[in-house]
């Protein structure tokens, strides 16, 4: 039987439209100033350092990868996988999740209550996410090599309901946390189960900092 990897899920660091709570999806935002130097102050463990590195094609992820590459003189190629971006919202892109609500009342709620069906008006699913996500845990998990993958947290969260057979509605068993590798297990058939969450980057003092905020 094949071992299975591992994959530790990355986020990408914060952007202006993080901290206004704007739902970014497909527009391909620059991380901020303060993002930047939020990237630079991660510390990769060791392992994941040296382990081959694929990202998101947009540019906050690419932006990410490339600061990380810098600062633990990772000097490999890094992989772009199409298949990471986020999941699309459609008309929603730059709308805050708090304005839909309002306005749109008990059809917003009815929409959030629908977990893996959610869609935007054009936008994507998180059953869709996990549609394009399964042949690529396969192929990974084929190729043999654990990898760090630095992606979004539509597609993260979309793994991990995957992982923990979670519907996506209500709250998660689990928060995923921001600053954090996110590291599962991918088995010879693409099927991921969950190794280790929340593993916090940050310098003890940084992390235990209540101004950190969602990111």
């Amino acid at each position: 039987m094949t071992a299975a990897i591992q994959l530790a899920l990355l986020r990408h660091g914060p952007t202006a439209w993080n901290r206004a709570r704007r739902l970014q999806g497909r527009s391909d935002q620059p991380l901020d100033e303060a993002g930047r130097a939020r990237v630079q102050a991660w510390r990769l463990p060791a392992p994941w350092a040296a382990r081959p590195w694929v990202t998101s094609p947009l540019q906050r992820c690419r932006e990410t990868a490339a600061l990380l590459a810098a600062s633990h003189a990772h000097g490999d190629a890094i992989a772009i996988e199409p298949r990471l971006a986020e999941m699309s919202q459609g008309q929603w892109e730059g709308e805050r999740l708090a304005d839909l609500r309002a306005r749109l009342g008990a059809a917003m709620a009815a929409l959030e209550e629908r977990g893996l069906d959610y869609r935007a008006p054009g936008g994507e699913s998180p059953r869709e996410v996990q549609q394009r996500l399964g042949p690529w845990l396969g192929e990974i998990a084929a190729a043999g090599d654990d990898r760090l993958a630095i992606t979004h947290r539509g597609v993260m969260r979309a793994l991990y309901a995957m992982a923990a057979r979670w519907d996506m509605t209500g709250k998660p068993p689990v928060k995923l946390q921001p600053d954090c590798l996110q590291i599962f297990a991918i088995a010879a058939d693409g099927q991921p189960r969950i190794e280790r969450l929340n593993l916090s980057l940050l310098p003890a003092e940084a992390a235990a900092d209540p101004r950190r905020g969602a990111g």
